[in-house]
């Protein structure tokens, strides 16, 4: 265990490291381009497979790895059932069966589009760009229940789809659950390592359109993922400030200057 970027005890798990693309696995059409990924491609073991290929590039956790992984986010929740924040594809592509599906909120990070893609919505030569959790001020989003027996499988799935890289850290926060009075629950939520070299930081709303646009990756188009976060945002009447206003620019025909 150490502590999370606001200084509360959390768990930090072991993860995948850096991912490089082989030109030999995309010429063999292994990149699933044209196609979403779906929760048995992702089962599949197509990130590892990517990793293989990769060769020195990347070190694939063993099954080992990620059982002690899985272990030691169970020791961090307190119940036997598990709840997952989601705050960007997750709220509008989950991909793992829940009970309960709820609106919340973390506080102490924010939602933030600064992570360089390389798998799901680009590639190492022509990346995109994807949300994730960063440091300061709060985050609505949505959180899920996930039964006893399932939390092993969903831990896993889980695992596949968001850390094909080592830029996220994986973490048990608290979420606040939208109701009168708010509940508290301890939630698994993935939060940027700004450490990593696919952290983009700050850019301005011309370089994210620029980045966005030209991203396409295993899981689709960059400029999809933006709209249909943004969309799922809308329908649950929560707004994002900076992530409406690319929205907007992304409709447009070509990029502006900002």
């Amino acid at each position: 265990r150490d502590r999370d970027v606001t200084g509360v005890q959390t768990c930090a798990l072991p993860i995948f490291r850096r991912l490089r693309l082989s030109a030999d696995a995309q010429a063999a059409g292994d990149r699933l381009d044209l196609m979403s990924l779906t929760r048995e491609q992702i089962q599949s073991g197509w990130v590892q497979k990517m990793a293989q290929e990769a060769g020195h590039s990347m070190k694939v956790l063993t099954e080992e790895e990620l059982a002690q992984s899985r272990r030691e986010t169970m020791a961090c929740a307190p119940s036997k059932d598990v709840w997952v924040f989601g705050y960007g594809s997750l709220i509008w592509n989950p991909g793992f069966p829940h009970t309960e599906r709820v609106p919340a909120r973390m506080v102490g990070l924010h939602r933030s589009l600064c992570v360089y893609s390389f798998v799901h919505r680009g590639t190492p030569e022509k990346p995109g760009l994807v949300l994730g959790l960063d440091r300061g001020g709060a985050c609505r989003g949505i959180a899920y229940r996930v039964m006893a027996k399932q939390r092993t499988e969903t831990l896993a799935y889980l695992r596949a789809r968001e850390q094909a890289t080592s830029v996220y850290l994986e973490r048990v926060r608290t979420a606040w659950l939208a109701g009168k009075p708010e509940k508290p629950v301890q939630a698994v939520c993935y939060v940027v390592d700004r450490s990593h070299r696919q952290y983009a930081g700050r850019l301005s709303i011309h370089e994210q359109a620029h980045i966005v646009r030209q991203g396409h990756g295993g899981s689709g188009n960059n400029r999809e993922y933006v709209l249909e976060t943004v969309n799922a945002l809308e329908t649950l009447g929560m707004r994002d400030r900076e992530l409406h206003l690319l929205a907007e620019r992304l409709k447009g025909a070509s990029d502006h200057t900002a």
